[in-house]
């Protein structure tokens, strides 16, 4: 059995610790003075400076996992699993399968056999349009009634769906284990995400090059231009998120990781020019035809459970998220 969490020994494996969310939650663990272990392809988009500002205790590469794992399992003491392919318009679904779902049920077999905490990465694309709400439902049969708008919302249902059924089939567990539909995530370590990047990350680019911004024009009446609705959350609060599933033993479940507040585009970009001290300069402009079929017009979290567990943080505003941001931004040019 791997080492205990809660008193900092053993390692914890984070899976994408490179990417975006992945590389805030391996930073501040080894903040902690946790061994941290990196799996990840750094390849050619400067990942690799994400993990410049601390030491960790290694880092392998995704095809190299199941041979380190084969050999290193009972010395990791818990497995965060922020791995996948995150681009919702990927059309290659075999690589989906490969990476988003078969990665996820062995690292979930794993830790339920060796008996050590498993925390992974669902996604608010599970919810589809939202017609159906928001609600982190525990029942297996609430959750099959969902349909997912790509194929990427569509493997993070896929894994959420075969946990639960474990569950009620009475399958062994691990000893604490969390899936977190994560909301619009924004924040530091985010560049290297191309067009996936958050939407205040593009604004703030567009704004420093002295130009117009642009929003999407609505194809649905009951929402102004610019008035489509997200929750939209600081990657620094989903971080403290995980960290107390971390450090709670015994948590179990899929939650919510959204601010509990949907905020139309149009105040995020006035928020991001107002922290950048500028006037809004907003254009709109057509919607793409090949997302308008798979557009959700509204998301917001329901926080309840999240908050009852004692793990959702006192989530900072967005006016508060993205002057944060903006000033990090500054602080940091070349990333």
């Amino acid at each position: 059995m791997g080492g205990s969490v809660s008193d900092h020994t053993g390692l914890v494996l984070v899976t994408g610790g490179a990417g975006f969310i992945g590389s805030n939650v391996a930073l501040a663990l080894a903040a902690q003075g946790r061994q941290v272990v990196i799996c990840d392809d750094l390849g050619a988009d400067n990942r690799w400076m994400n993990l410049r500002e601390d030491t960790f205790h290694d880092i392998i590469a995704i095809d190299d996992l199941s041979r380190w794992l084969s050999s290193h399992e009972d010395e990791v003491a818990a497995i965060v699993h922020m791995g996948a392919i995150s681009a919702t318009t990927e059309r290659d679904v075999d690589r989906i399968v490969r990476l988003n779902i078969r990665a996820s049920l062995d690292l979930w077999a794993l830790c339920a056999r060796v008996g050590i905490p498993f925390i992974y990465a669902s996604s608010a694309a599970t919810y589809g349009d939202g017609t159906l709400g928001f609600d982190d439902t525990q029942d297996l049969g609430q959750l099959e009634r969902l349909k997912p708008l790509n194929a990427y919302g569509w493997s993070k249902h896929f894994v959420d769906r075969r946990i639960l059924a474990d569950r009620d089939r009475g399958a062994t567990m691990p000893p604490s284990w969390a899936g977190l539909k994560f909301f619009n995530v924004y924040g530091p370590r985010e560049s290297h995400k191309g067009p996936m990047r958050s939407v205040i990350h593009q604004i703030y680019q567009t704004i420093e090059r002295g130009e117009t911004v642009t929003l999407f024009k609505s194809d649905n009446p009951a929402y102004a231009d610019g008035g489509q609705m997200r929750d939209f959350i600081h990657v620094d609060d989903c971080v403290r998120f995980i960290l107390n599933v971390l450090a709670k033993p015994g948590t179990a479940g899929i939650f919510n990781v959204g601010t509990g507040q949907a905020r139309t585009f149009r105040e995020l970009a006035v928020a991001t020019f107002s922290a950048m001290g500028r006037k809004p300069d907003i254009q709109y402009v057509d919607m793409p035809v090949e997302l308008r079929a798979r557009y959700q017009y509204f998301t917001e979290a329901k926080t309840g459970r999240g908050v009852a567990g004692q793990l959702a943080p006192n989530y900072r505003s967005l006016e508060e998220g993205a002057r944060d941001y903006i000033f990090w931004l500054r602080d940091n040019p070349d990333f």
